[in-house]
């Protein structure tokens, strides 16, 4: 049986260092979300500890009805605020490093390829425990392309965008919703980075 997975980016999140919350846009975005998913039986929500992805998710949950559940495995590679005195910059830069070298470890956080195992991992746990589906998980932009970059094969993924890998950053945005399916352990990609309920 095939597992179908909801992985939504969480809403757009206020400027600044740390564990942001996410802004008014951000709320309106989360409630068009939860709108979409009203009609739809999503069995449960899962969320990144994180304030912006908790936020997103419990707008969604509260509008669709559904249990809301944190999981630790759906934190984001890095975030900005972990390393005291990091400036913005400096987190792009490393940022960007990850991203090009998907085996390098930043000084905190995960190299892009153990981020992308690690979703992985646990979206086949997920897939394995709720067979019935579909289940929702509220992430990071940068988790769910890693996952992709870990599970797609290339070729597939630059049919999405040319250069996916380099330009992977920039491609899911805030609210955005990827489909995948998990069949047999194994990941095929329904849908990426969709937006029109937002519209």
């Amino acid at each position: 049986m095939a597992a179908e997975l909801y992985l939504v980016r969480h809403a757009k999140k206020e400027k600044g260092i740390g564990d942001a919350a996410i802004s008014s846009e951000g709320m309106r975005q989360a409630q068009a979300t939860a709108r979409h998913f009203r009609g739809l039986p999503i069995t449960q929500i899962l969320c990144s500890p994180l304030q912006r992805a908790k936020m997103t998710a419990a707008i969604i949950a509260k509008g669709t009805g559904t249990v809301l559940t944190e999981d630790h495995r759906l934190r984001e590679r890095a975030n900005w605020g972990d390393i005291p005195g990091q400036t913005f910059e400096d987190f792009v830069e490393m940022w960007d490093r990850c991203t090009l070298d998907r085996d390098f470890s930043p000084p905190a956080g995960d190299s892009a390829r153990q981020a992308g195992e690690r979703l992985a991992s646990c979206l086949l746990d997920l897939s394995a425990s709720h067979p019935q589906g579909p289940l929702l998980v509220v992430t990071h932009g940068g988790l769910i392309t890693d996952f992709l970059v870990q599970v797609i094969p290339e070729a597939e993924l630059n049919k999405l965008h040319p250069r996916f890998i380099a330009e992977q950053s920039r491609l899911v945005a805030e609210c955005s919703i990827t489909t995948v399916r998990c069949e047999d352990g194994r990941f095929s990609l329904v849908d990426f980075a969709a937006v029109e309920h937002l519209l």
